[in-house]
This record gives C-alpha cells, structure tokens and sequence, in this order.
C-alpha cells in the first residue's frame, strides 16, 4: 500500500503533474487539456523505463497517465475559470 501511495504522490509532483497542469493551461478545452497531460503521463514512463517496454510496469503507467489526465483537465479547468473572472 505505502509503494502505491510512494508511487502516486511521485507522479504528481513529477512530471505528469506539473507539466500535465501547465500544458492544461494552454488551451480553453478540457479534452485537449487531458490528452495532453497524459501524453506527457506515456513520455515520462517510458523516459524512465530508457524507451524499453520490458522495463515498464503496467500499475506505474496507468498511474502516470490517470495522474496527467486529471492534472490536465486540472489546468484547462484554471485557464477557463480565470478568463471569466
């Protein structure tokens, strides 16, 4: 239990994190917000596991890219609500 909490506040002050919620930042659309945050999710899974699918663990990718989707929509949420204020 402690590896999987270990494993999902590393993604969120990661990559996934804080690059998903600029690059949410950048765009009004919530979906393309999403996407890109969990592209970013991928890259940054694979960066680590050195672009070998051997390497990679299947509970490490779901988390990163579940992480950059909701930080991405995280961030298109901020851009639209401060355009309206």
């Amino acid at each position: 239990m402690l590896n999987l909490l270990g494993t999902i506040a590393g993604n969120i002050l990661s990559l996934p994190g804080i690059l998903g919620l600029a690059l949410g930042m950048t765009t009004r659309n919530v979906f393309l917000g999403s996407a890109m945050g969990g592209v970013v999710g991928v890259f940054e899974t694979m960066i680590f596991a050195k672009f070998q699918m051997a390497n990679v663990e299947m509970l490490e990718l779901l988390i990163a890219v579940a992480v950059g989707l909701m930080a991405g929509a995280l961030g298109s949420a901020i851009r639209i609500k401060g355009t309206t204020v």
